[in-house]
């Protein structure tokens, strides 16, 4: 039998029980206790601790993520360190008391819908065996099978679904090539029907309901699932009160999705939702009498066009860091504070050697 050990999260002096195969953050939060959390396999550094007593092993956690002198000077990621005796750590938690807090459960899931929306892109829905919570935004682990020799791994996609839909929810996948839980599964084998194993919800990318302002939203690629969701529970579940502004970022139109369904939005809550997709290589001539229908340029220009001050709205940035770097940089050019951009980078298992960490700009 796996040995327990006990972790006290300070400064809430909460304790945990966590096994000595479990991740720190694993146990805390099925136990209802809230760390800063993003990427959850030692990447993006949103989680970083520091070690007050006792012992862990590191895990996978990246050497950019985590440095060998932070190490040394007792510093731990919870995503990927677990416990080699009762461990104490010391966390940045900064909890909003207006979001609730789900506790990451178990789920067995069937899949339902398993369709190409737009270049090497995919809608997946799944329904699980009962109802789940989450806020608008979280994501949930899928468990990809052990296959061809390799062990089971798990890889994380958001929730494109509002939480007022707790057991039929929506994920969008891009393919990665060679990736084992894209090209090995999703793209390679998985069918409607078949059974998968999830867990969660995870995440602090979600939408404030509290707030009021102008929110503006910029989503690249698959980035555009998690402010689905908040767009949705937003508008059709009636759970935040100001304008939005969603901006769809993509190379082409065969990398667009989900076009018509935010025009129908558009065209439903005209007083409170705008919508702008974007082409960063084509251009108005290349679009003929749908010029007027679509933005062109980097989002971030549309952005900087459309808007000579963003003073007083708050931002939702999702999507490849590079996208996400360059928009945070034209949302605090247009005096938009740092401490209202929420953002979440969409890494892949190689972020993990490349160095692609967060960026130092703001903290997350």
């Amino acid at each position: 039998m796996t040995e327990s050990h006990t972790i006290t999260v300070e400064p809430l002096g909460r304790e945990v029980e966590c096994r000595e195969d479990q991740s720190i953050l694993d146990a805390c939060l099925r136990s209802g206790v809230w760390l800063p959390h993003s990427c959850t396999h030692g990447t993006c550094a949103t989680c970083k601790a520091d070690i007050l007593d006792g012992e862990v092993d590191h895990g996978a956690a990246s050497s950019f993520a985590l440095m060998d002198y932070e190490r040394d000077e007792g510093k731990l990621l919870p995503c990927t360190a677990t416990p080699r005796s009762d461990v104490t750590i010391e966390a940045d938690i900064d909890i909003d008391e207006s979001i609730e807090i789900f506790p990451v459960q178990d789920y067995s899931a069937t899949v339902v819908e398993l369709d190409e929306v737009a270049r090497d892109t995919v809608r997946l829905v799944v329904e699980l065996d009962r109802e789940i919570g989450f806020n608008a935004g979280q994501y949930l682990k899928f468990q990809v099978p052990a296959r061809d020799g390799l062990p089971t791994v798990d890889r994380t996609w958001s929730i494109a679904s509002p939480p007022s839909e707790r057991r039929r929810l929506e994920f969008h996948v891009r393919r990665v090539p060679g990736g084992r839980g894209t090209d090995g599964w999703v793209f390679g084998g998985l069918s409607v029907g078949d059974a998968v194993s999830v867990s969660g919800p995870y995440g602090r990318f979600v939408l404030k309901t509290g707030d009021d302002r102008h929110a503006v939203l910029v989503g690249g690629g698959t980035g555009l699932a998690p402010l689905k969701s908040m767009v949705r529970h937003a508008l059709e579940d009636g759970a935040y009160a100001g304008h939005l502004t969603l901006y769809q970022g993509a190379r082409t139109r065969e990398w667009l999705y989900d076009v018509e369904y935010f025009r129908s939005l558009a065209a439903r809550f005209p007083e409170q939702f705008t919508y702008r997709p974007c082409l960063s290589e084509e251009t108005a001539e290349d679009s003929g009498d749908d010029a007027g229908a679509f933005g062109f340029g980097m989002v971030t220009d549309v952005i900087a066009a459309d808007h000579e001050t963003l003073g007083g709205c708050s931002g939702y940035l999702c999507g490849p860091p590079p996208m996400v770097e360059a928009a945070l940089r034209t949302l605090m050019g247009k005096r938009l504070f740092p401490r209202d951009i929420h953002r979440e980078e969409f890494f892949n298992e190689s972020d993990k050697e490349s160095g692609a960490v967060r960026s130092p700009l703001i903290k997350r």
